[in-house]
């Protein structure tokens, strides 16, 4: 009983230190960087190297969190390498699998319209850097220490919810953002979470994570409504449910329909090597 309380109590603790440590350090980053933290008109890399001192600051107050507060291994929040490798790439390859299924559907369904394709190597390479630090600090925080320490207080299926919607939550300011945008990424969520709540493991969720934003992006769609750069350029020809508008692919009934789908595809992966493992 003590051990549930104090699942809770520790992301309550976590909260300020959080906010004050990783945006002290993003600040004096910017600052050190010569970054215009205001500014709407950053470069590619200025987001990269934002996010980075963001993500500094966020595992100085993990690794205090996990050995002063938590008191384990601050690998166990999921960063065990043995034997993971095939579940990192094969988010790799999934998120890249759909987001190219995606924009092949929509082009045929004439809900985009071609125009170009502008490739760029230093956009192309800022765009591979930014999201992996995405991916590595959501998924650090939100499934690592977040829905793990949630999982001490409530069952893996309440801790798993209850994660999605603060994911969720997070990305609320985001611009764009309407009742679909918010259901997918509560759904998004779920999707990340579902193998942790399995394997206490980080890589497939990172791996899927920073693919699902690095190819929605190159292929020309919104990221959680915000604009990054892309390879291929197309137009809307109205913005609907169906492609997502301009919140991108994830404001889209599709996203909907293929998360669901994947989220059942994993619990029943999951559950069938669980009772494998017990014949």
């Amino acid at each position: 009983m003590e051990e549930a309380k104090r699942g809770w109590l520790r992301i309550l603790l976590f909260v300020l230190p959080y906010i004050f440590i990783a945006g002290g350090v993003q600040l004096l980053g910017a600052y050190l960087m010569g970054i215009d933290f205001q500014s709407e008109d950053k470069t590619y890399f200025d987001r990269f190297f934002l996010k980075l001192f963001e993500l500094v600051g966020m595992f100085l107050v993990l690794w205090i969190f996990m050995n002063y507060v938590d008191k384990r291994p601050f690998v166990d929040l999921g960063f065990s390498w043995k034997g993971r490798s095939q579940e990192f790439l094969a988010g790799i390859v999934l998120g890249a699998v759909i987001m190219g299924f995606v924009f092949v559907f929509l082009l045929l369904t004439r809900e985009l319209i071609f125009k170009s394709v502008d490739f760029d190597a230093s956009g192309a390479l800022a765009s591979i850097l930014l999201f992996t630090a995405v991916a590595v600090g959501e998924e650090v925080l939100l499934r690592g220490y977040v829905l793990r320490n949630l999982m001490l207080s409530f069952s893996k299926y309440s801790a798993l919810a209850l994660s999605s919607l603060l994911f969720a939550a997070l990305h609320g300011l985001n611009p764009n953002l309407d009742v679909l945008g918010m259901l997918n990424l509560f759904l998004a969520g779920i999707l990340l979470g579902t193998s942790y709540i399995f394997t206490k493991n980080l890589w497939f969720p990172i791996g899927l994570h920073l693919s699902w934003n690095l190819f929605q992006s190159y292929f020309g769609f919104n990221v959680s409504g915000q604009d990054f750069y892309s390879i291929f350029k197309f137009e809307l020809p109205e913005a609907n449910i169906l492609n997502g508008g301009y919140f991108g692919f994830e404001g889209s009934v599709l996203a909907v329909i293929i998360q669901l789908l994947l989220i059942g595809l994993l619990f029943s992966y999951y559950q069938k090597r669980r009772q494998n493992s017990l014949i």
